[in-house]
């Protein structure tokens, strides 16, 4: 596996673990549909969290966020979209959040940014 693929899933079981201590429950991971993917798929009391992970090392490509562009808002949006369909769950609530994950030496530090569409 390279490099950057393991420092995503890092980051990925970093995230996950931090929203189970927040009390989300973990429903899917790494959802893939032919419309996308999603990489956490989270419940917060009644509402349904599909969540971005971007885990970074450095800011030489910008910060985590600034990866998450329209194109892939759009992929996000049609495969949760999808992910509803497929479990009968077209009427429940839903969020969009994106988790920053910054990996050093030290450890992984998050920025939670929910709501972002």
């Amino acid at each position: 596996m390279y490099e950057r693929h393991e420092t995503g899933k890092q980051g990925e079981d970093f995230v996950a673990e931090y929203l189970s201590k927040l009390g989300y429950k973990i429903i899917d991971r790494n959802f893939k549909c032919k419309q996308g993917e999603i990489d956490i798929i989270a419940k917060d009391k009644e509402e349904f969290i599909f969540i971005e992970v971007k885990t970074r090392q450095n800011f030489n490509y910008g910060r985590p966020i600034e990866a998450v562009t329209e194109y892939k808002q759009k992929h996000i949006w049609n495969s949760s979209k999808y992910y509803l369909y497929l479990h009968h769950l077209e009427n429940s609530y839903v969020r969009f959040d994106v988790v920053e994950v910054y990996k050093s030496k030290e450890g992984f530090c998050v920025n939670h940014i929910k709501q972002i569409m």
